[in-house]
């Protein structure tokens, strides 16, 4: 099956003036990224990980280098031109959940379509077809502090997933879940990638939840050191024999 290419970073460099010195958070990335692969991007705190996610993004301007997703170089859009393409093309998932505490579950997950002009009762169909997809159906009239912290983070990628985007963002999507939990959100966003064929890209410190994912970027001083592919099979493989 021949991949094809969702995000393409060339030569990317951010360097940041901090005083007299320059700092580097990016010192010339290259990266490829396919549709429907889950990558994690790995590192330390202060290891170019999270700039690198944000330019992805389009939070971000860089310093210089290229970006092309789905075949435009978002490096040269004005913030008018990418708020926009973040609102058709992304998702987001945070680590802390950012849902709004004065509405209910769907009402959260429902939000995001409500700026594409979709009507109430279209949103609130789609809302709920995603809660269903990541089990939280039963949550729907529930108030973000009526949920647990998973519940919250199932509703978050409910919300991220109902504007059907190419491509999600996850930002330490588990940083406030314990392990059990940590373990059902990331196999429940292994299987979107792989039946939505989205493209999943996570930013994450901790080795044990990169091994999800198809391909690992690690990153070190703003520089990509190594990218693995693979594994995330043979560990789920290992997981139901123990």
């Amino acid at each position: 099956m021949e991949r094809v290419p969702i995000i393409q970073v060339k030569n990317l460099y951010k360097i940041y003036r901090v005083g007299e010195t320059k700092v580097r958070a990016l010192n010339g990335v290259d990266l490829t990224l396919y549709k429907g692969e889950f990558c994690a991007i790995v590192g330390t705190s202060g290891s170019g990980k999270s700039t690198l996610l944000n330019m992805l993004a389009g939070l971000e301007k860089p310093t210089r280098g290229e970006i092309i997703i789905a075949g435009r170089h978002i490096e040269k859009l004005s913030e008018k031109e990418l708020v926009a393409f973040r609102r058709e093309k992304v998702g987001f998932i945070f680590q802390s959940y950012n849902l709004l505490n004065t509405m209910n579950a769907e009402e959260n997950v429902a939000m995001p379509l409500s700026f594409r002009g979709i009507g109430k009762k279209e949103r609130l169909a789609r809302a709920r077809k995603y809660m269903k997809l990541v089990g939280v159906e039963n949550q729907a009239k529930h108030m973000p502090n009526q949920m647990s912290g998973g519940q919250q983070q199932r509703v978050g990628i409910a919300r991220a997933l109902a504007v059907n985007p190419q491509i999600i963002f996850a930002d330490e999507p588990t940083g406030n879940l314990d392990s059990k939990t940590t373990m059902e959100v990331l196999k429940l966003m292994q299987k979107i990638v792989r039946e939505q064929k989205q493209t999943l890209v996570m930013v994450t410190h901790d080795n044990n939840l990169a091994s999800y994912a198809d391909r690992r970027v690690r990153i070190i001083d703003g520089k990509i050191v190594s990218i693995e592919e693979g594994a995330a099979e043979e560990k789920a493989a290992e997981e139901n024999k123990g």
